[in-house]
């Protein structure tokens, strides 16, 4: 397993693609953890939040979890063994029970005054929004600050800036309110076109 850092204040991430993924069973670690309960946002409130306004940017974080440290002590319970030998996590990987509830209360933590006015937050689906273009344009830069003052990356092939309308949540969100996605229901119509 090869970690690559960034170089300070860079927001585009940079990775060495492998096509090796390790895949580990946490059940065990995760069956004696304490359980937090953190809620993530119900998904009906934030479309509803979403809806009504004349610009968004949709924006996809990325590897979201990894963001997350884990702390020495507790770095030896993620220890795994393979055929290159004996690693353990720095940063929190997928399949921790508490990884959801971790991810979203550290985000909820870094836009906590921004969330309300001008963004919501589905774990690492950041949806900005704006009543203008300006004032759209001047949210998406308050987020981008607060990105890089928390070193947060962003995946940039997933990004949609400006646009009236958009799918968040398998919803499409613009002015005139929520829509379901049309894709999902020619999908469910006609399930062998997608196959």
């Amino acid at each position: 397993m090869t970690v690559v850092k960034n170089e300070v204040n860079k927001l585009i991430s940079t990775r060495i693609v492998t096509g090796w993924r390790v895949c580990i069973d946490y059940k065990k670690l995760n069956d004696a953890t304490r359980k937090d309960h953190f809620p993530l946002p119900f998904i009906d409130q934030m479309l509803k939040k979403l809806a009504g306004h004349d610009y968004y940017c949709f924006i996809d974080g990325y590897s979201g979890y990894n963001h997350i440290h884990i702390a020495l002590e507790d770095q030896e319970k993620t220890t795994f063994t393979c055929p290159y030998g004996t690693f353990a996590f720095r940063r929190m990987p997928f399949g921790f029970c508490n990884a959801p509830a971790t991810f979203q209360r550290c985000m909820m933590f870094i836009y906590s005054d921004m969330l309300e006015n001008f963004i919501e937050i589905f774990m690492d689906d950041f949806s900005v929004f704006g009543k203008s273009f300006g004032s759209c344009l001047r949210n998406l830069g308050c987020v981008f600050k607060r990105c890089k003052e928390t070193n947060l990356l962003l995946n940039w092939d997933k990004h949609h800036f400006m646009v009236r309308e958009g799918i968040e949540l398998g919803h499409k969100v613009l002015k005139k309110g929520i829509e379901v996605d049309r894709a999902k229901i020619l999908w469910v119509l006609f399930p062998l076109l997608f196959k």
